[in-house]
């Protein structure tokens, strides 16, 4: 297998990112416009995002069962296909029901779009470049949450929130006729020169195949989002009192956020294919400690900015290795499996963090989340740490096996010197 990267197909699959990622996150971006057209609260209209979440979490594995003999590009071209229809009907929608209705059907086509999409990276790339495959593809999700929401707020502003799902819309029609056209297909299973197996360091090698290492470590980076979400749910309310002291206030350092989220993706893009399994735990205790800090803030603007930094920098890392730790592990054999379960667990701990980030809020205010958001980051740091650390004890174990297989092969084989 060619050790190069497929730029072609792996910069269409990262617009076919952005434009999920920009569709999942849109009602956010025109929220007024779109609560008073259709007549509801704007509690209403938020749900939106929450509806889509759950529906990721719901319809991913039928959908991918369902679709499971077919080629992963066809898959991702129909999906694609489903979703320009979803955001043109929610764009047509004369009520509030019919536009969830419509929401609901692009959520499920993003879920398996999502499985799909992670699958075929790994099926198109060889196993040292997968971090830096992913890294790409990423960037599209990265620059749809940096840059997708406020360019549809813009759109919705000069034209209608109607006109922003309708671009949408286009743009999904875009990236499925880019797929077909440029994404290259994966290698058959056995063909000359198809690399089979996971990333190189102890814990790919370890796990190639292995369905355990890949849930505990999807599970462990669910409970990262977990901790992640719960203080980024409301992060305007943790930093407004420095961030009314800087240029652009809190949407000034939201952005710089985002930046440093995408530097983060660009960073992988570079490094994340060595020592994968260590380069996660690091970062995901760089995660804690970027929570931690929050505290320390106070009303001071330059720690503030810096906090900022450090935690987009080490979020936006962090789903690139992660991704490519799960698939690394799955290898072949259980690559479906794991495509599927990230878009469903990560959803899981989006979900999950934003409810217990309000429930400590209700409680104690906004002040108490950074300390048990940090203590959840540093559970599953402790748990990838654990997981690597077996891998590599097993890594070693199968080994020294293959050496005495080997060692006995040779006394066997070897002329007799009597």
């Amino acid at each position: 297998m060619d050790t190069r990267l497929p730029w072609p197909s792996l910069l269409v699959l990262g617009g076919a990112t952005f434009v999920m990622v920009t569709g999942e996150m849109l009602p956010t971006a025109v929220l007024p416009e779109m609560s008073h057209d259709l007549g509801v609260a704007e509690s209403r209209t938020g749900l939106l995002v929450s509806l889509w979440a759950a529906t990721v979490v719901v319809a991913t594995f039928p959908l991918v069962r369902l679709t499971a003999r077919l080629d992963r590009r066809t898959v991702v071209v129909g999906a694609l296909a489903v979703f320009a229809a979803s955001s043109a009907g929610t764009a047509l929608a004369p009520t509030y029901e019919v536009a969830a209705g419509a929401r609901v059907v692009g959520a499920a086509a993003t879920g398996l779009l999502w499985a799909s999409v992670n699958a075929h990276t790994a099926d198109v790339v060889h196993p040292t470049r997968l971090a830096r495959a992913i890294a790409v593809v990423l960037g599209g999700a990265t620059i749809g949450m940096v840059l997708g929401t406020p360019l549809a707020s813009v759109v919705a502003r000069v034209w209608d929130w109607r006109g922003a799902f309708g671009a949408l819309a286009a743009l999904a029609v875009v990236a499925a006729v880019l797929v077909r056209a440029l994404v290259v297909g994966a290698p058959r299973a056995g063909a000359p020169g198809t690399a089979v197996g996971a990333p190189d360091g102890p814990a790919a090698a370890s796990g190639r195949g292995a369905l355990r290492p890949v849930l505990a470590v999807t599970a462990l980076v669910g409970l990262v989002l977990v901790g992640h979400f719960a203080a980024f749910t409301f992060v305007t309310r943790l930093v407004e009192q420095p961030a009314a002291r800087l240029p652009g206030g809190v949407s000034g350092l939201l952005l710089l956020f985002g930046v440093a989220s995408a530097v983060g993706v660009a960073v992988v893009g570079r490094i994340g294919d060595r020592r994968l399994d260590t380069t996660l735990v690091v970062t995901t205790v760089l995660v804690a400690g970027s929570l931690a800090a929050l505290l320390g803030v106070g009303g001071d603007p330059a720690l503030a900015t810096l906090v900022v930094v450090a935690w987009g920098l080490t979020t936006g890392a962090l789903p690139p290795l992660a991704q490519a730790a799960i698939l690394g592990l799955a290898g072949p054999a259980h690559r479906t499996t794991a495509g599927t379960l990230i878009p469903v667990v990560f959803n899981l701990g989006i979900a999950v963090g934003a409810a217990l980030g309000s429930g400590i809020v209700e409680r104690a205010g906004p002040d108490a989340l950074p300390l048990p958001a940090a203590a959840v980051v540093l559970v599953a740091a402790a748990g990838l740490a654990g997981v690597a650390r077996s891998a590599r004890r097993t890594s070693g174990a199968s080994v020294q096996r293959g050496a005495r297989a080997t060692d006995v092969e040779d006394a066997r084989t070897a002329p007799s010197t009597r």
